[in-house]
């Protein structure tokens, strides 16, 4: 256990200690939130659909935990490049207790990341149906980001070329994104598009967050809990297995 805890603490250091990269991670959650809100707004709200930052707040909020937590395997290779990774792997603990620590670390910080931007969304007019819902979106927030940072880590653990990471992140984290319904209803969506969103991990998470904070879940709180749960226990386990095979 004391192991996991430095580790985590140890991401949080590097965190609050990286002031630009704090700021940076906010540009395009902030860029979404500010131009498809404002832009789209007027032709949501004359579709009947009402209004757009309320909508697309949640999906924003869901998006900034991705990329920050799935972003986190970078920092896999970057420690196995600059050696820092095989001092924490001889260390005499279990590969497992410092991939917990690691994944709790990087699930925290997107988590923050998340919290951010939830608090931007709300002077940008986003309104919570209720306040008191902010506590279990915000475990919900934790959830998805421990889902997505042991995702990564899985990835990144077959991989040693960062360059090849962040291409296969592109590849993987946009079609994420926009096919979650995060920008849009899951509403009489065709066929295909549904299905590939109920495939989508993110769409459950997205639409916890817009059921706890706008009162507009499509699938289900219950639905979207279960499968949350189910899979992050299921990449926690694969992340794990992975993780414990890395070559030093």
């Amino acid at each position: 256990m004391s192991t996991i805890y430095i580790l985590w603490l140890r991401q949080l250091k590097r965190y609050f200690r990286s002031k630009s990269r704090i700021i940076g991670s906010l540009g395009q959650p902030l860029l979404f939130l500010l131009a498809l809100g404002y832009g789209f707004g007027p032709i949501f709200r004359r579709a009947g659909a009402g209004n757009y930052i309320q909508f697309l707040a949640p999906g924003i909020i869901a998006m900034t935990v991705l990329f920050t937590s799935i972003f986190f395997g970078i920092e896999i290779i970057w420690d196995r490049q600059f050696g820092f990774l095989k001092e924490t792997m001889v260390a005499p603990v279990s590969r497992i207790c410092i991939m917990i620590g690691r994944t709790l670390g990087g699930a925290t910080v997107a988590t923050l990341q998340a919290v951010i931007v939830f608090g931007i969304s709300t002077l940008a007019g986003f309104k919570p149906a209720s306040w008191v819902m902010a506590l279990p979106a915000l475990f919900v927030m934790f959830l998805i980001s421990l889902l997505f940072t042991a995702l990564g880590t899985a990835i990144a653990s077959k991989m040693e070329d960062m360059h090849g990471f962040q291409l296969i992140m592109n590849f993987l984290i946009m079609p994420l994104f926009f096919l979650s319904g995060a920008l849009f209803p899951l509403t009489d969506l065709p066929k295909t598009v549904d299905i590939i969103a109920r495939l989508n991990p993110l769409s459950y998470g997205v639409d916890a967050l817009r059921g706890l904070l706008a009162n507009a879940a499509h699938y289900g709180l219950l639905m979207d809990m279960t499968v949350l749960s189910i899979l992050t226990l299921v990449f926690l386990l694969i992340g794990s297995y992975l993780f414990s095979k890395i070559q030093i």
